[in-house]
């Protein structure tokens, strides 16, 4: 019922297609009811590639209880992410998976609706609010690193989760999350769980009803505060967005304000924690990149907010992890008209997915993509590059708003981690990960910072 009325409110919706719609286009579906989704979920890759090759860059498949049709390759992701057309939904492509956890998310908006809502939370990313979170970030990251300094080893991924969520609630919250720092942090696991549960009903012992609890704990907490944040002078972003009006000149109610800080705290933590893990884990396994970053670091001196744009060589290895291990994989969309693509019809109403990281490991844009290698990514390697070959920030109007936040608190946890120290990887550490719906190692990745010349 939650997702009808979802897409009900829609004034873009379309029905599903017949059933037999997608039966002309190469592809299978699976198990009954499950389709290919547990498959999918053990190994995305070996899945994609085996696909690829046996159907082609269009294919059908049935994952997470509907059927999708999968467009592979730079020029599918310019079709879809662009979207000069108008063709494609955010809401109805990302509404299936997410509808439960994060209504009424940026992500769950289309067109003018979109545009809007995106206007208003902008305001977190202008200039001014920048420089402040790069204060923020700089003295939180600084005292991170100290205390990881001191053990012998740690789990990487849930250290810096914890950090990113910390530093979340300080620059977008405005408040210490205290003993409730815990459970804010379950409760997302919970829910970015429960995105890709085969089960998508929120039954009794379901990954799925502990994903729509956690959301209710945390859309209670955030509800708590906007009396008081409307009413107080408080220069954080959830005071300024207590305080704004719509274009009708309307306070915005205290569920969408709710709904909206659950979503970007989500976004402004646990795919920043994967992109840092995923950076730590490639320098850990490719110690002459470690020296070439601590070497670019020393040059700064320190004051390293004000000198971030002089880390090139930094954001080169960023891309690059960007590029091996994108936080968000695969992106869908639902198909508002018939369209056309790679020789094929596909109907409205269908589900539609490009895989970024797909793409990302393609031999037709990347040689040898499987080696970490960040001088793909100098202006002379990048020039004539397909631009639509390299998307972990998405494209189009639905680009991630907060990428410079993201590679700002990347950049400065990569000069305070090299400053001092290099990275020492556990034996097996990093060897097997999840993939969906955000990737993350199974082992957390085990590892110590050893002093730099020891």
């Amino acid at each position: 019922m939650a997702l009808a009325h979802t897409y009900a409110a829609n004034p873009h919706w379309v029905p599903r297609p017949a059933k037999d719609a997608l039966d002309a286009l190469p592809g299978e579906d699976g198990w009954p009811v499950l389709g290919n989704t547990l498959t999918m979920l053990r190994d995305p890759k070996a899945f994609g590639d085996a696909m690829i090759a046996k159907h082609g860059p269009v294919y059908r498949n049935h994952a997470f209880g509907s059927r999708t049709v999968m467009l592979m390759g730079a020029d599918a992701n310019e079709l879809v992410l662009m979207d000069r057309d108008k063709l494609f939904s955010s809401e109805q492509g990302w509404g299936p998976l997410l509808n439960l956890l994060f209504p009424r998310g940026l992500m769950l908006m289309d067109f003018d609706h979109h545009r809007s809502e995106r206007r208003v939370l902008g305001v977190a990313f202008k200039p001014e609010p920048m420089r402040h979170y790069a204060q923020r970030l700089d003295q939180g990251i600084a005292r991170a690193v100290a205390d990881w300094t001191g053990q012998r080893e740690f789990r990487f991924y849930d250290a810096v989760k914890q950090l990113s969520l910390d530093l979340a609630a300080d620059c977008f919250l405005g408040m210490e999350l205290g003993a409730e720092a815990a459970k804010v942090n379950q409760a997302f696991v919970d829910e970015v769980q429960a995105s890709v549960a085969p089960v998508r009903r929120p039954w009794p012992g379901t990954l799925m009803k502990k994903g729509v609890e956690g959301r209710r704990y945390l859309v209670d907490l955030f509800e708590r505060e906007v009396p008081k944040r409307r009413e107080a002078g408080g220069q954080d972003f959830f005071s300024h967005f207590c305080r704004a009006t719509d274009e009708a000149g309307e306070p915005l109610s205290g569920t969408a304000i709710a709904d909206h800080m659950n979503f970007l705290m989500m976004a402004a933590h646990d795919t920043i924690t994967s992109s840092a893990t995923s950076m730590v884990m490639l320098l850990g396994r490719n110690p002459e990149w470690q020296e070439r970053l601590a070497g670019e670091v020393a040059a700064l001196g320190g004051d390293y907010p004000d000198q971030l744009d002089r880390l090139v060589e930094t954001e080169w290895a960023f891309k690059e992890a960007l590029r091996m291990v994108p936080p968000v994989p695969s992106l869908p969309r639902r198909a508002l008209r018939d369209f056309e693509f790679g020789g094929y019809r596909i109907p409205a109403g269908s589900q539609v997915g490009v895989s970024v990281g797909m793409t990302h490991h393609s031999t037709d844009y990347w040689q040898e993509p499987d080696r970490f290698d960040p001088l793909r990514f100098t202006p002379e390697a990048s020039r004539g590059r397909h631009r639509f070959a390299w998307v972990p920030f998405g494209g189009g109007a639905h680009m991630c708003l907060g990428l410079h936040f993201a590679t700002m608190q990347i950049r400065l946890l990569m000069a305070h981690l090299l400053k001092e120290h290099r990275i020492e990887l556990a034996e097996g550490s990093g060897e097997k990960w999840q993939w969906f719906p955000i990737p993350r190692p199974k082992d957390g990745l085990p590892l110590r910072l050893v002093r730099a010349g020891q």
